[in-house]
């Protein structure tokens, strides 16, 4: 396909635009290389790792499953719980007995509710850049949870089937997925300027440029001399040649004056040693 300008529509020279993309190749490096660097140093040193600690609540004990319908009320009450657990009251405790120092929506923010598939077990996953705390608030949220639901909900009280544990790794930032990721964006990035310039771009540089982006074919072309084009128009370039004669010219005539006045003073004490010489030929004539 070529890329004309007579119409609205533009046809795009898909080989041209890939050697165009090639022999910026070393600008794409750059750009990966710098990227993925950039986002390899706010990775590692900058942004702030986030560790998880979970704990888990049974809702029903043992002793209340005696049909296959307890079964599948307790799994239908996972969900109502998960929003009574995310509520208000129960957050609010959860911080006023910890003493923490952020308010309710962020601690919601950092707590994730999970019900695996068909099953009456709610996970509490707590995020937080100290692990001890993570583990502290998730403990908390299902110990006040479960005394939560059993006076005010007027239900068994779930029996909390896990505690968290103080996290050792980190879940977040992942240093070489973020690497990889800043890397390909660098590259999108390099090569999206490099089409949007090349597509841009009109300005007719070869017989093949003025076909293609004019429909114009060209029979002749004149060779072009950079001595002649150093971005002077050709009335200055007259102006400074006349000039540049008349300087010469006048320097030329300084020259031959010069010259001449030193063969003057030359030739000078030739005359006068020939006419002392003569006025002694004659005071010798005078004397005989």
């Amino acid at each position: 396909m070529e890329k004309h300008y007579e119409s609205d529509e533009i046809e795009i020279d898909l080989k041209d635009l890939f050697f165009e993309v090639l022999g910026e190749w070393k600008k794409v490096a750059v750009s990966t290389i710098l990227a993925g660097l950039i986002m390899f140093v706010v990775s590692a040193f900058i942004m702030v790792p986030q560790y998880e600690s979970t704990s888990k609540l049974y809702l029903l004990k043992e002793d209340v499953i005696s049909s296959i319908t307890d079964l599948q009320i307790g799994t239908n009450l996972a969900t109502d719980y998960m929003e009574v657990i995310d509520g208000r009251p129960i957050l609010d405790e959860v911080i006023d007995n910890l003493n923490l120092e952020m308010d309710y929506k962020e601690l919601k923010e950092i707590i994730t509710f999970v019900n695996p598939t068909s099953s009456r077990i709610i996970e509490i996953t707590v995020t937080h850049p100290d692990p001890e705390v993570a583990k502290a608030i998730a403990d908390e949220v299902a110990d006040v949870a479960a005394e939560y639901i059993k006076v005010k909900m007027n239900q068994d009280k779930p029996s909390v089937l896990q505690y968290g544990y103080v996290a050792a790794d980190k879940v977040s930032p992942s240093v070489g997925k973020n690497t990889i990721l800043g890397a390909l964006i660098g590259a999108f990035l390099a090569i999206a300027i490099i089409v949007i310039t090349y597509l841009m771009n009109d300005t007719i540089m070869t017989p093949d440029d003025m076909e293609k982006k004019v429909g114009i074919n060209v029979l002749a072309s004149l060779p072009f001399d950079e001595e002649e084009d150093d971005g002077m128009p050709s009335s200055a370039k007259k102006k400074n040649a006349s000039i540049g004669d008349k300087l010469k010219d006048f320097f030329k005539d300084d020259d031959d004056d010069e010259d001449e006045r030193l063969l003057s003073k030359i030739n000078k004490p030739e005359k006068k040693d020939k006419s002392a010489k003569h006025n002694k030929g004659n005071k010798k004539g005078e004397r005989k």
